[in-house]
């Protein structure tokens, strides 16, 4: 069967993450209905390189890949005075601007200004501090500087070799050094010009026509050759072994050497430092590329971090016995990249999206109670090759949110065969379970364990991912009709018109219950103790808590049953209705109203999704990475359990502790006490659960580090992380091997 990606996102340009989560009201203000609680940004992991259009005494600009120029202050640190331009070690802080032939030198820290003026025949060549170096027809170089703020003074250099053309200027570690590189009877040469007295001075001469060089008030390191500044003259420079590695900078006697040409696989690039005195090396920075560079008071900014989600701009500087230290300054924010697909649950949205670069994943955001963000983006899953579905189809990709932390989409391999993938419990676990050849299908529903999937072929199979499994199976097969999952329940029509029935997937027993449709569904969804069905023109939802029947809207598709409402798009106004049915009596308002620019073709994992575990809205706002949570505002139901996976272990320890779920049907926090056989509580665990799951893990010891063995029963309290409801308590046996 043809298939197509169908991408859910509208560039809206290219705007960067200012933050990877970023609330939209105080923490303490209660959301106006209907307004997003907060909003986060899918960014991209992949590190971006900066470049410094200026770096001074008291802080630094940077400039992330083509994005805009972001100027930062040094923390704790006092501006330097102004002494003027006949103080060439003030220049540290001097920002220079160019307009024709007028430079306008301004000391950032005082705001006091300078004007150079360039005579007609002179052409800026470079500039640093307080001063500017220039080229006049003649092909003689001159160093300019302001005197008394208005009137140029014009120094010619001297000591320039009669003949050479000027190829590179260049800036370093030094207010009161240029670099030159120039060409002279087919060699290429590199000096400094002092910008006091304009003398130059040629240090090292090479056969590369654009040497590498860096160089502060004294080391220049040109041609991989290293030279004192204050040498004597006829002094050789000293040879370096090369390496795949570029000359960064120099600062006090240490070279720093970074962006190698090679990297061997599985390890990071890292900024190096090596002494020109003794030729020690050591490192400076461990994971540190592009954007490195000297600053005029003789010390550096780089680069570093494990990935864009931690990515900063370091000072480096000479601390007081002549080595390096380094300060963070500055993070450099990720860019954004597309959702490509969102689900939520229990608490989490979790991102379908090219955060690594190129390859896919998804990206966890933590949500409180009230759906604000709470933390960063995290990586939920290893790379993932690119799921494929149905051509139109109304999300693409697929995902379920499993309400364990957990989330499921297909996948269709080379051989046109589909696979069920469960992933997101950490950054590296990837589950899968064959459809045996089916394919065309779709995720029909799914919670926990437990994946429901609609094969093309018109079979229906439960897939079940249970505690330490390292891939799924399927555990029943059936004609494919209306179908849900709850817990270790499957929901499917009854034989009757107007009922429906539930099976145990564990034990097989069923249960018939009473819809009062007047159809065979076309769609059967379960939430909690709620089970909706539609007919395609009628649709109701059963109450099974009070066996209360209630008729709810059907005028607009799809829809998505929620804890207590329902949520559908109308396509025509680009509104999301919520009706809300806890009461008994089903009510209709408008929740938001989507972006009128057509992200997808509609569906709960399209432009928007629901937590089924927790209340909590997530769509595409329609600025590009960005996703918005807007609460229900509906009473979400008491905690309980929807399944559980209590085993008795055969060996237990550090290595292979006794590990139970208990899968309940929103998050909790949790305290779990084990008794041993004369009722005395050996153990407590407390914990916070992994989205709707709780997952402890107890190693056999008691909490004074002892060994226990034999029969224990456990007593397990959940507290709702939403303040709603009781504490659930559940007790039971389990035995040590």
């Amino acid at each position: 069967m043809s298939r197509s990606r169908r991408l859910v996102y509208t560039a809206v340009g290219g705007v960067l993450a200012l933050s990877c989560t970023v609330p939209t009201a105080p923490a303490q203000a209660a959301a106006a209905a209907g307004e997003p609680v907060g909003t986060v940004r899918l960014v991209t992991e992949k590190r971006v390189t900066v470049d410094y259009p200026w770096a001074g005494a008291s802080g630094f600009q940077y400039r992330p890949g083509t994005g805009s120029v972001t100027t930062v202050d040094y923390p704790d640190t006092v501006p330097p005075a102004h002494a003027g331009p006949d103080d060439l070690a003030s220049g540290t802080d001097v920002m220079t601007t160019r307009d024709g032939q007028k430079v306008v030198q301004r000391h950032r820290s005082t705001g006091v200004t300078a004007t150079v003026t360039l005579p007609a025949d002179q052409a800026y060549r470079a500039a640093v501090g307080w001063g500017v170096l220039t080229l006049d027809s003649t092909g003689a170089l001159h160093v300019l500087r302001a005197a008394d703020g208005t009137v140029t003074a014009d120094i010619p250099v001297t000591g320039f070799p009669a003949g050479a053309r000027p190829v590179v200027y260049r800036t370093g570690g030094s207010v009161t050094r240029l670099a030159i590189v120039y060409a002279l009877d087919g060699r290429t040469s590199v000096g400094l010009v002092d910008l006091a007295d304009g003398t130059f001075r040629t240090y090292v001469t090479g056969d590369e026509a654009t040497p590498e060089l860096a160089f502060n008030d004294r080391w220049l390191v040109a041609d991989w050759k290293a030279i004192r500044v204050d040498s004597e003259p006829g002094t050789q420079p000293t040879a370096l072994t090369r390496t795949g590695e570029r000359l960064e900078a120099v600062v006090g006697d240490r070279l720093l050497l970074g962006n190698p040409d090679f990297v061997l696989g599985g390890t990071e690039a890292a900024l190096t430092a090596r002494s020109l005195a003794t030729g020690a090396r050591d490192t400076v920075l461990t994971s540190s590329f592009g954007g490195i560079g000297p600053t005029p008071d003789g010390g550096a900014l780089a680069t570093a971090g494990p990935s864009s989600l931690d990515w900063n701009i370091h000072r480096i500087r000479l601390d007081s016995n002549g080595g390096l230290t380094t300060t963070k300054v500055a993070r450099v924010p990720a860019a954004a990249t597309a959702v490509q697909g969102l689900a939520v649950g229990a608490g989490e949205l979790l991102l379908h999206g090219a955060t690594p670069g190129a390859s896919l994943r998804y990206s966890g955001f933590p949500l409180d109670a009230t759906g604000r963000p709470t933390g960063p983006q995290t990586p939920r899953s290893p790379a993932l090759a690119a799921p494929t579905c149905l051509g139109g189809d109304a999300a693409c990709p697929q995902l379920e949110a499993l309400g364990d932390g957990r989330v499921s989409h297909l996948h269709t391999d080379a051989s046109g065969e589909e696979s069920v993938v469960n992933t997101g419990l950490d950054s590296t676990t990837l589950l899968t379970a064959p459809t045996d050849g089916d394919s065309g299908g779709r995720i029909a529903g799914g919670t926990g364990r437990y994946v429901l999937y609609n094969g093309g072929s018109g079979r229906q199979r439960v897939v079940d991912f249970p505690r330490g499994a390292t891939n799924g199976t399927t555990v029943l097969t059936r004609d494919r009709t209306a179908a849900a999952v709850w817990g270790q329940t499957l929901w499917t029509p009854g034989s009757a018109q107007g009922t429906a029935t539930g099976r145990n997937l564990k034990t097989g027993t069923t249960t018939t219950v009473t819809t009062g449709a007047p159809c065979t569904p076309t769609d059967l969804q379960a939430v909690n103790t709620w089970l909706y069905w539609t007919c395609g023109t009628t649709a109701g939802v059963l109450d099974r808590a009070t066996n209360r029947r209630i008729t709810v809207p059907a005028d607009h598709g799809p829809a998505r049953l929620a804890d207590g409402f329902l949520l559908r798009e109308n396509r025509t106004t680009h509104e999301l209705l919520l009706t809300d049915f806890h009461t008994g009596t089903a009510t209709t308002r408008t929740l938001v109203k989507l972006p009128a620019t057509d992200q997808n073709t509609g569906g709960s994992n399209g432009r928007w999704a629901v937590d089924r575990f927790g209340g909590h809205i997530a769509y595409l706002n329609g600025t590009y990475g960005e996703v918005s949570i807007v609460p229900a505002g509906v009473p979400t139901s008491p905690l309980a359990q929807m399944e559980a996976q209590v085993y008795s272990p055969s060996v237990i320890g550090t290595s292979f502790p006794w590990s139970p779920v208990w899968q309940l049907n929103k998050p909790s926090t949790w305290t779990l006490t084990l008794a041993n056989a004369s009722g005395t509580v050996v153990r407590t665990l407390t914990g916070v659960s992994t989205g709707a799951a709780v997952r402890p893990a107890w190693d056999g010891r008691t909490d004074s580090g002892g060994p226990t063995s034999g029969t224990h029963t456990w007593k397990l309290t959940a507290h709702p992380r939403d303040g709603q409801g009781p504490d659930l308590t559940l007790s039971g046996t389990m035995t040590l091997g």
